[in-house]
């Protein structure tokens, strides 16, 4: 990290969460953030996620830009891909603040932000303004005070679907009353075939992915697996922020909310690795939860991811985390003689024991 990413991460660290989090998105939008330009990549780290070229395997989780109002400049932040949002139909102001805490001791953060947006429309319309480069995906839910759920989902891939490189299905937030009861077989099969319905309407196709909970037994693991299959989405994001609260340290850790950071990586990774083999290393999957290292983004990929996303590390370690994973990564699979299909799912046995 250099000097002036750390003096910049300790000026935001000084302001309140939610404030620091808006100020970095007006800094990127606005040019003053140094960026290293193309992205990372190599004949080891290019790879192909459900028909996306990928520069390299590692991507920015949704919920940092919901609004896509630093779209350009992220994608010049040596990613591989981005995910934007999440994205309702209607506009909405989220949960009442403060709803953002930072969990410093614990490496973590919790957030409470109610899918807080601008609506589908002007995110759409920001979207469609960006440059080519990187694929540059959009995370999609519903409006709180919606009576058909469901048909949100759909009515938002109608409306910005075009402008998204992919879809993913945000049923696994627990910052919306309920939303996680339609990752229920029944009822996640139900949402799907409308996402996917509305998807075939679109000028080109789109691939969907759904993100899931980390929050859930073998049972249900299944479930997901099965309907996914059945449904043929394009991918599966494993996982979101968690409920549990357990070895958390810090004065905000009973704040209510969705964890995230360093405390939901061990608990994300055994999803994942269950998930690669419920659905025997067929459907692509992205892991998400905990990565602040390369380290910890080689045993994602080990337990069956085929990229992974990072979201939270970003606040404690900044943008330059983004190169140095890539480039830590490459290094590695160079001295192990690897490729990123030779390592996905390697671990997965030993994750899924865990």
């Amino acid at each position: 990290m250099k000097l002036v990413e750390k003096i910049g991460l300790a000026a935001l660290h000084r302001l309140d969460p939610e404030h620091a989090h808006d100020l970095s998105i007006r800094a990127l939008s606005s040019g003053l953030v140094p960026l290293p330009g193309a992205p990372v990549t190599s004949d080891r780290l290019r790879t192909r996620l459900a028909g996306l070229k990928l520069p390299n395997p590692v991507g920015l989780a949704a919920g940092y830009d919901k609004n896509a109002r630093a779209v350009a400049p992220l994608m010049r932040a040596g990613f591989g891909f981005i995910e934007l949002g999440a994205a309702t139909p209607r506009p909405q102001p989220g949960n009442p603040q403060p709803r953002l805490f930072r969990l410093t001791e614990d490496r973590a953060i919790i957030n409470r932000f109610g899918f807080n947006n601008e609506g589908a429309q002007a995110i759409a319309a920001r979207m469609a303004a960006r440059p080519a480069g990187i694929p540059v995906g959009l995370n999609i839910g519903a409006n709180k005070d919606s009576n058909d759920r469901a048909a949100d989902f759909a009515a938002v891939v109608d409306i910005a679907g075009a402008a998204a490189d992919f879809l993913t299905v945000n049923v696994s937030s627990p910052n919306t009353e309920r939303l996680r009861d339609l990752q229920g077989a029944d009822a996640l099969a139900a949402l799907l075939d409308g996402v996917l319905q509305a998807r075939d309407r679109l000028p080109q196709r789109r691939p969907v992915f759904l993100k899931i909970a980390p929050d859930l037994n073998d049972r249900e693991i299944g479930d997901i697996a099965a309907v996914a299959g059945k449904c043929r989405v394009d991918g599966i994001i494993a996982t979101n922020t968690t409920l549990s609260r357990d070895g958390l340290s810090s004065p905000h850790a009973a704040e209510t909310g969705g964890l995230s950071g360093r405390p939901l990586f061990k608990r994300s990774t055994v999803v994942l690795a269950r998930l690669y083999r419920a659905t025997n290393g067929a459907i692509p999957l992205i892991g998400v939860g905990g990565i602040a290292s390369a380290e910890d983004a080689w045993e994602k990929i080990r337990a069956g991811a085929s990229a992974v996303q990072i979201y939270s590390a970003l606040i404690y370690q900044g943008l330059s985390l983004v190169t140095q994973l890539a480039n830590s990564l490459d290094d590695r699979l160079r001295a192990a003689g690897m490729t990123l299909n030779d390592l996905r799912g390697s671990g997965a046995a030993d994750w899924s024991q865990r």
